[in-house]
């Protein structure tokens, strides 16, 4: 089919028929990524930590979609091939991998404790990688795909008492970049998502101090923190077929916060 532009369709980002994994996506942002998901079309795998999926399975399986949840730990390579091998199973094939699952763990840089370190580097960068390395095997065979890295605002910048996160998502931003110059001619596209000052459980105890809340909101030229919804536009454009030709790229979903 040729290019020309009467050729561009909506159902350039319907997700009809598509299989996503998408990482913690049980809860805060990772609910709103595969709901974004299953109401554009898709089916979905969420590999989570715990138990407390019901919610998301009703959302879900309220727009028709059907979805699996998988308790493990994604730092062990046991449990990223089991996760895998269910979607393959079920599914028989893997479209989409948003990988949204991370931590977060706050310290002075000088008190900060290497057991700290390693524990938000293993599950930020090392599981990331290293799941992304396998399902692109999977996309290879299949000749396309899609992967979503969850970066930051700290990916471009140095942040205060989180030290291992900076570097974690300064990492997942290099990763997204290093697996695009590999995989673009795979018709495979690697992309990142940086959201800025988002209402969920990690930000809770900043947006509980007053004095560094009130810093944070009146930098973002929106005026406010966002909340999950507006994160879920961003995450079924880089799912879908309209972001075909976007590879490598970190879009900031900031309300403006890298600009002011």
């Amino acid at each position: 089919m040729s290019n020309s532009l009467d050729n561009f369709s909506m159902d350039f980002f319907s997700l009809k028929g598509k299989v996503a994994i998408v990482t913690a996506g049980n809860t805060g942002l990772g609910q709103a990524y595969a709901v974004a998901l299953a109401k554009a079309g898709a089916d979905l795998v969420i590999p989570t930590h715990g138990k407390d999926w019901d919610g998301t399975r009703r959302l879900i399986e309220k727009e028709g979609r059907q979805v699996i949840f998988i308790q493990g730990d994604l730092t062990k390579k046991e449990d990223r091939e089991n996760i895998i091998k269910l979607a393959v199973q079920v599914y028989g094939r893997i479209d989409i991998l948003v990988n949204n699952a991370g931590t977060i763990r706050r310290a002075p840089l000088l008190e900060y404790t290497e057991e700290d370190w390693n524990a938000v580097m293993d599950i930020n960068l090392n599981a990331l990688y290293f799941l992304s390395q396998d399902v692109a095997k999977v996309m290879v065979k299949q000749g396309s795909g899609k992967i979503i890295n969850v970066a930051s605002m700290l990916s471009f910048q140095g942040g205060k008492f989180v030290p291992p996160y900076t570097a974690s998502k300064h990492g997942v931003a290099g990763i997204t970049k290093a697996f695009a110059n590999e995989l673009a001619c795979k018709n495979i596209q690697i992309n990142a998502i940086a959201p800025g000052y988002i209402k969920t459980a990690n930000t809770e105890p900043i947006r509980a101090d007053k004095e560094r809340n009130a810093e944070i909101q009146v930098r973002i030229p929106a005026d406010r923190w966002a909340d999950p919804f507006d994160l879920m536009g961003a995450v079924v454009f880089l799912a879908s077929k309209a972001s075909d030709y976007v590879n490598g790229h970190i879009l900031a979903v900031d309300g403006g916060w890298l600009v002011r």
